[in-house]
């Protein structure tokens, strides 16, 4: 847990926060291709300025229910560690909220409630009145790297 900038987003009625040293850009949702046999999470992948990067709903990713995309659905492209080198992945999220700037004072530890998510919730942030989870992104796809490429 370490304070510092963050990017803030919503999913289902959530706020989430990662890192903004991982984000590398924010994009409106694109056409993507679709790939057989990957994870239902795993939506596909896009070609961003001449780079191909699997797309991951988190919808899914974090057994929530479908929905439709709509215009505020964004792809945040993050840089994730797998296996000792640098990965780009497209998340997609209902929306993107904020940057906001998070002091210790604001984490808490969060509760010790199922292993099966080990490591992917790093703190719980308290920002004017609401809780908002702060993901690790390496822990949360660093397998899926792994995935992806072995598809």
């Amino acid at each position: 847990m370490s304070a510092g900038k963050y990017l803030t987003f919503a999913l289902d009625g959530e706020e989430y926060a990662v890192s903004v040293l991982k984000v590398r850009e924010i994009v409106k949702f694109i056409e993507i291709t679709s790939v057989p046999r990957l994870p239902r999470y795993v939506k596909g992948v896009v070609n961003l300025r001449g780079k191909v990067i699997p797309v991951i709903d988190v919808r899914l990713k974090f057994g929530l229910a479908a929905k439709d995309y709509s215009d505020r659905t964004c792809i945040i492209v993050v840089e994730v560690a797998v296996r000792g080198s640098d990965v780009l992945m497209g998340l997609i999220v209902d929306s993107v909220s904020d940057v906001v700037t998070i002091v210790n004072d604001d984490l808490a530890t969060p509760p010790d409630l199922d292993r099966s998510n080990e490591g992917w919730v790093e703190a719980l942030v308290k920002l004017k009145g609401r809780l908002k989870i702060l993901l690790n992104l390496d822990k949360m796809l660093g397998s899926d790297g792994d995935v992806i490429r072995a598809a």
